[in-house]
């Protein structure tokens, strides 16, 4: 059950720590989602994951948030960089770590279990980000937060509908840019 199910009042230009604390539950399912997705492999624990999360954001002047979908996503975002940048740091370690490209569909999120996938994705998710941030926003939230269309229209102000339909766009820039077939 998502923590959106009875909505909090978030403050407009509300800072991290008072939506950390209201949204520990939430960010700590996400983090425990991230991990799990990496398995055995998993460079760090759910609960380290999520509180380097918040210390990198802490450290950051002038963060403010509108609304608790722009925090979340911003939060996930921040997990899947540390999450990435471990990777990133053992595939040096390692000779070789060739990268497996992993298929972007609405299962990745549970099936995906090479972590060496998430750094081609995080790669093409800056790329979504520099071209249109609010198609990267609804990846973070659909993918990596793990909220259905119908939980994330509202956090955005969209109709289901036209979710639905910027979802499909970002993933068919995706699968481009991952150089997959568009058509799954």
């Amino acid at each position: 059950m998502s923590a959106f199910a009875t909505p909090t009042a978030v403050t407009a230009g509300q800072g991290v720590d008072p939506l950390f604390a209201t949204l520990y539950a939430e960010l700590h399912r996400i983090a425990r989602r991230e991990v799990r997705r990496q398995g055995e492999s998993s460079p760090v624990s759910a609960t380290t994951l999520l509180h380097e999360a918040y210390l990198d954001m802490s450290r950051r002047d002038a963060l403010a948030f509108p609304d608790e979908g722009r925090f979340l996503a911003y939060a996930s975002r921040a997990m899947r960089g540390l999450v990435i940048d471990r990777v990133r740091q053992r595939q040096a370690a390692k000779r070789g770590g060739g990268l497996d490209l992993t298929a972007l569909d609405t299962q990745i999120a549970e099936d995906c279990s090479a972590p060496e996938g998430l750094v081609a994705l995080g790669d093409a998710l800056q790329s979504l980000e520099a071209l249109d941030p609010a198609l990267a926003q609804i990846v973070d939230l659909r993918f990596f937060c793990g909220l259905s269309l119908a939980e994330l229209a509202p956090l955005l102000g969209l109709s289901e509908r036209t979710a639905q339909r910027r979802w499909e766009k970002a993933r068919l820039l995706l699968a481009q840019s991952l150089g997959e077939p568009a058509g799954g």
